[in-house]
């Protein structure tokens, strides 16, 4: 699924909306990466508080990845929505 930008021609926010969700994306995986590492530490340790953390942070990192990608389809919705006023 790509957006389609073509009503956007001239104006920077289509590379504004599209640099923001690339910047998104990128800080939710390094944020997953690093919640996986503190589930695993804590559940090794035995450290029942960093897992549950660690696990919580997961979640909260996949959740925030889902939205950034369904971000792609809302804008391309709202620019085909304003093109249609």
């Amino acid at each position: 699924m790509a957006p389609d930008f073509s009503a956007l021609e001239g104006s920077g926010l289509a590379e504004a909306v599209g640099a923001l969700l690339t910047v998104v994306l990128i800080c939710a995986v390094g944020s997953l990466v690093v919640a996986g590492v503190m589930w695993a530490w804590g559940h090794m340790d035995g450290n029942w508080q960093l897992a549950r953390r660690g696990k919580l942070g997961t979640l909260v990192c996949l959740g925030a990845a889902c939205l950034a990608g369904a971000g792609v389809a809302l804008f391309d919705w709202l620019v085909v929505l304003g093109g249609n006023l």
